[in-house]
C-alpha cells in the first residue's frame, strides 16, 4: 500500500484517512489486499491507526514521490530475517490509499491476469490512462526495471511502464482515485456501500440523515456530512477513535447551546476540528474556542 502524498487538491487533508462508506480509505486497500490472501502487507507511509496486523515503512527522504514510496515497499518485503537481498515474495500488489471501491475481487482480477509473457497487469481508466498504483508485478522484472530507473525520488511512476510488459484490465471504479473535494463528496453520496457486517437494508447515507432528522427534528438542510465525518476523522487520528463520536456530540451540542442552524454547527465543526489536528502537540497548544 502506498499511503502518502499531501492531499493538496483536497487542502492538505490526509487522503488515506478519508472514509468512505464507514471505512478509511487505508483501511479499504488494506481489507482488499488481506481478503485475496496476501502473505504479507507492507504500508508506505506515516503509520496510522488500521484493522489489520501490517508492516510499515517509509520512501526516503519522506514526500520523494510514489516511485520512492514503491521502492521501499518492495526492500521492505526482501527484508525477512536471514534474508539475502534478492529475497521477498513472487508477486507483488500495489495499491494506493486513496481507492474508494478497491476489492479483493479487483485484486484477484489483477494476479489472474499475470501470464508467462506478462510482467505486470494494471488498471486502465475509462480515459485509456494506465494505473501503475493498482497493478500486480512480478517481481524481478519490477526490481530490474527499478534499478534501470536509478534514483526514484521525485521521478514519475510511469517510468515504469516502458520497462515491463504491461496487460491491463479495465475496471471504471476500482481505477477511480479521490483528489479533489468533488471526487470525495461524490463517492460519499454513493449508495450501498460494501461495509462489512453492517445491516444496509437497501439504504444509503442520505435516506438515514434523512430519517434522522426527521425522527429528531433537525432541519436536514443544517446536516453538512462531510463535514462531520472530517471532524470525526481529525479526532479518531489526533486522539484515538472514541474521540471520534464523542466529538461529533459535543460539537452538536455546543451548536445548540448557541440557537442551533447551520452557522453555528459549522462553527462548532471548524472549533473541533482545528483543536484535533493541534491536539498531538497537547491540550496546552493552542486551543480554539467557539464565539
Amino acid at each position: 500500500m502506498l499511503a502518502g502524498g499531501a492531499g493538496q487538491r483536497l487542502g492538505g487533508v490526509d487522503k488515506p484517512g478519508l472514509v468512505v462508506g464507514g471505512r478509511t480509505l487505508l483501511d479499504r486497500s488494506v481489507a482488499a489486499a488481506a481478503e485475496a490472501g496476501a502473505a504479507r502487507i507492507v504500508v508506505v507511509g506515516r503509520r496510522r491507526d488500521t484493522g489489520l496486523p501490517i508492516s510499515w515503512t517509509r520512501e526516503d527522504p519522506p514526500g520523494s514521490g510514489p516511485l520512492a514510496a514503491l521502492a521501499a515497499g518492495l526492500a521492505a518485503l526482501a527484508a525477512e530475517p536471514d534474508a539475502g537481498p534478492d529475497a521477498g515474495p513472487d508477486v507483488v500488489v500495489v495499491l494506493a490509499a486513496d481507492l474508494p471501491r478497491v476489492s479483493s475481487t479487483l485484486v484477484g482480477r489483477l494476479l489472474a491476469g499475470l501470464g508467462d509473457e506478462t510482467d505486470a497487469v494494471a488498471v486502465v481508466d475509462p480515459q485509456g490512462w494506465v494505473q501503475p498504483l493498482v497493478a500486480a508485478y512480478r517481481t524481478e522484472p519490477l526490481r530490474a526495471a527499478l534499478e534501470a530507473v536509478g534514483d526514484p525520488r521525485d521521478r514519475p511512476v510511469r517510468s515504469l511502464l516502458a520497462r515491463l510488459r504491461v496487460a491491463t484490465i479495465a475496471d471504471a471504479d476500482g481505477a477511480a482515485d479521490i483528489d479533489t473535494p468533488d471526487d470525495l463528496a461524490r463517492w460519499q453520496a454513493r449508495p450501498g456501500e460494501d461495509v462489512p457486517g453492517a445491516r444496509r437494508r437497501g439504504r444509503d447515507m442520505d435516506s438515514w440523515v434523512t430519517a434522522l432528522c426527521e425522527r429528531l427534528g433537525v432541519p436536514v438542510d443544517d446536516v453538512d456530512v462531510g463535514a462531520i465525518l472530517e471532524v470525526a476523522r481529525d479526532a479518531a487520528h489526533g486522539v484515538e477513535r472514541p474521540a471520534a463520536p464523542v466529538t461529533a456530540f459535543v460539537a452538536g451540542y455546543a451548536a445548540a447551546t448557541k440557537g442551533g442552524g447551520a452557522a453555528a454547527v459549522a462553527a462548532a465543526l471548524d472549533a473541533a476540528g482545528e483543536l484535533a489536528r493541534d491536539w498531538t502537540d497537547g491540550p496546552d497548544a493552542a486551543t480554539p474556542t467557539l464565539q
